[in-house]
């Protein structure tokens, strides 16, 4: 490929053509379709291994978004997928890290992006990609492009290079269980720093104003499993009638990584609130061992929906003024089982369903909020301890002048 120089990315118009379609077939789910409506076969042969090696649908759908994005850069530019080099993949980081992402209807009440919230201290997702969305975006590519060396031996060249000391699976190749995994002596080429912030928790007082906030049984019961029992939005939602054990406290949800069953334990409150919600529906949803748990309220009834769920939360953080998501109420529960000295790490990392204890361990770090208001609470104990004991006299001055001086006890000092 001839040396290209540096690209004006700032100048360069990506055209927003081809799409992601469901097809609705269950051995391949989406397909990428270019300008002319043809399926990309790379791109359709690629989520085909993906699908067989058990990916879910939904990464199929998200890896085939992203490589839409590479797709479309590649058409701007006029090179082919499979003669893409450094230079592509460099221009392409610098290209979605200085563009803007496409504007969306608003509501005319929403925040200014990348605003931050002063009730949750959370802020509204900015005009730009963030840096996680452009590290996923890399790792989407490259695995794309590794395939097709593997499989058919071209193109020669990944055009986004592991990080050093990743090559081959030689960094964690004799990996102990008993230590934490080892990371790259440096980050991959074109692959953005990401910062690592605390897991934001709902303080206790907000959620109770959150919790006083939700009008409907259905509601209160979602939201009391999602915080006892720390599962996934999509984990809880997916819990069919015949998985409920009242009798053992627990409900049992299909792990998003492993597909495997595991039974939770929740909280009393929880089926109590579900006892409610499932008296006011009997007679209008269906009921059986296999039928879903969760539906909505307004005819014709059907199974909630993540959006649905999501909609919950949307008009409470309305009526709060808050930005709260569901995925909080998964870091509110982790940060309460970590601060019960009865629980180990281990527990809560089978109650969370991390693969690895390291996962688990951001949990013990104190979120920032909880800095300060030790901190404070230190400085007022000092403050306190200041008031009771006064400090000694400094050396070369003499208790008893003092004492006459300003009324105090003689305090021991040098003479």
């Amino acid at each position: 490929m001839a040396d290209v120089g540096i690209r004006n990315v700032a100048a360069l118009t990506v055209e927003r053509v081809g799409r992601v379609a469901e097809t609705g077939d269950p051995l391949q789910p989406f397909a990428l379709l270019d300008e002319h409506g043809v399926e990309v076969a790379a791109v359709g042969e690629f989520l085909h291994h993906m699908l067989a090696d058990d990916a879910r649908p939904a990464s199929l759908r998200s890896y085939a978004y992203e490589l839409l994005s590479w797709f479309r850069f590649l058409r701007a530019i006029d090179v082919a997928w499979d003669a893409a080099g450094r230079a592509e993949a460099r221009d392409f980081a610098l290209w979605l890290k200085t563009v803007r992402k496409p504007s969306r209807p608003r509501r005319s009440d929403a925040p200014a992006p990348g605003s931050v919230n002063p009730l949750t201290g959370k802020a509204a997702p900015g005009q730009y990609y963030a840096p996680r969305t452009r590290r996923h975006a890399r790792t989407v590519i490259r695995s794309f492009y590794e395939y097709h060396r593997d499989m058919h031996g071209r193109p020669l060249i990944n055009p986004f290079p592991a990080a050093e000391g990743a090559e081959e699976g030689r960094l964690n190749a004799h990996h102990s269980p008993m230590q934490a995994f080892r990371q790259p002596m440096r980050r991959a080429a074109y692959q953005p720093k990401e910062p690592r912030p605390a897991p934001r928790v709902i303080p206790d007082q907000a959620f109770n104003e959150l919790f006083a906030s939700l009008t409907s049984n259905r509601d209160r019961a979602l939201i009391a499993f999602y915080v006892s029992t720390g599962a996934r939005a999509s984990e809880l939602l997916g819990v069919v009638q015949g998985l409920v054990a009242p009798q053992d406290q627990t409900v049992g949800v299909l792990r998003k990584g492993s597909r495997t069953l595991q039974h939770l334990p929740a909280s009393a409150d929880a089926f109590v609130w579900l006892r409610l919600y499932q008296q006011e529906t009997h007679g209008l949803v269906p009921r059986g061992a296999s039928e879903p748990l969760w539906w909505t309220l307004r005819r014709p009834f059907r199974p909630l929906t993540y959006d649905a769920a999501r909609m919950v939360f949307t008009r409470v953080n309305q009526f709060l003024g808050a930005n709260w998501t569901l995925h909080d109420l998964r870091h509110s529960a982790a940060k309460r089982m970590i601060r019960d000295p009865d629980l180990t790490l281990a527990d809560v990392q089978w109650v969370l369903g991390h693969a690895h204890i390291t996962t688990t361990e951001v949990y013990t770090n104190p979120a920032p909020d909880e800095v300060v208001r030790h901190v404070l609470a230190h400085h007022e104990r000092q403050r306190r301890r200041g008031e009771a004991l006064p400090a000694p006299p400094a050396p070369g001055y003499r208790p008893e002048a003092l004492a006459a001086l300003f009324g105090t006890p003689q305090m021991s000092g040098e003479a």
